[in-house]
């Protein structure tokens, strides 16, 4: 028996790199999973992972950017698990540019993957709490559910190069704090972990073919400049970049039972990096 047993949880961008960590991690709490990749491949990669080791998932594969994404992966969750009770926000990328080289078209992908897909998946999952919360109270039962959106510390603290990137994490701090009121009468906490420097594929070399990412038949150049990388490590006075499993460690600390009283929180998780 894990601390998740009999909970269903939705993670978006969960086919790989901290997604699937967490996605990983929740499962081996005993959590039901609805895994997501805008790929098939990875979604099912980590589908059939979890159910090697014993655990429970199904995929939901598309772009969560898409209209009607957010119905559709609530409404996995709940006609195959029959209930949604975690929320995790994790699919994203970057497109880095100063400011006078960017376009609006850029700047509107990052409001787009950041800000409008977790308002979407939110939404959708309102009415469905909602009457879960109702059903639970008539019944004299307290469950606590949890929603954590993965922000970055370019959201909390600004970065050259990312104010597409920055400005949306920002907004997922304000949509944090908003549903941690909105929802705390559904017995929901809503909180954020803004990431520092995590190693995943978005943050290689981008001079590494793996930085080069398929969104919809384009490519979408991610990752940082080599020169720059001892840098940034340079300053995290753990002395290293975080992995993708200990980034899963600091959302889960939010999703157990012993976090049932946090709300409306932003967790920073970048081995004591400050700017």
């Amino acid at each position: 028996m894990g601390n998740l047993t009999g909970k269903v949880a939705i993670i978006s961008g969960s086919g790989r790199g901290i997604g699937r960590a967490i996605a990983l991690k929740l499962a081996s709490e005993g959590a039901s999973i609805v895994v997501n990749d805008l790929d098939e491949d990875p979604a099912k990669e980590t589908v059939a992972t979890i159910e090697a080791a014993g655990g429970k998932a199904v995929a939901c594969v598309g772009n969560v950017t898409a209209e009607d994404f957010g119905e559709r992966f609530v409404k996995t969750a709940i006609d195959t698990f029959d209930g949604l009770d975690i929320i995790i926000n994790n699919a994203g990328y970057t497109r880095d540019g100063v400011i006078q080289k960017q376009t609006d078209e850029q700047f509107q992908a990052m409001i787009d993957v950041h800000v409008t897909a977790p308002f979407r998946i939110l939404r959708a999952a309102a009415e469905p709490i909602r009457l879960m919360a109702k059903q639970e109270a008539a019944e004299g039962r307290e469950v606590i559910r949890k929603v954590v959106n993965i922000s970055s510390m370019a959201g909390t603290n600004g970065n050259p190069g990312q104010v597409n990137y920055s400005s949306a994490k920002a907004a997922l701090v304000g949509m944090t704090k908003t549903m941690s009121k909105e929802w705390g009468r559904f017995k929901v906490c809503v909180n954020c972990v803004a990431f520092g420097f995590i190693e995943t594929r978005l943050t290689k070399a981008n001079d590494d073919p793996e930085t080069r990412i398929e969104i919809e038949g384009r490519t979408i150049q991610t990752g940082v400049p080599a020169q720059a990388l001892d840098t940034f490590k340079s300053m995290i006075p753990l002395g290293r970049a975080g992995t993708a499993e200990e980034a899963a460690g600091s959302v889960y600390l939010l999703c157990q039972p012993e976090s049932d009283y946090i709300s409306g929180q932003v967790l920073l998780v970048g081995g004591g990096i400050s700017f």
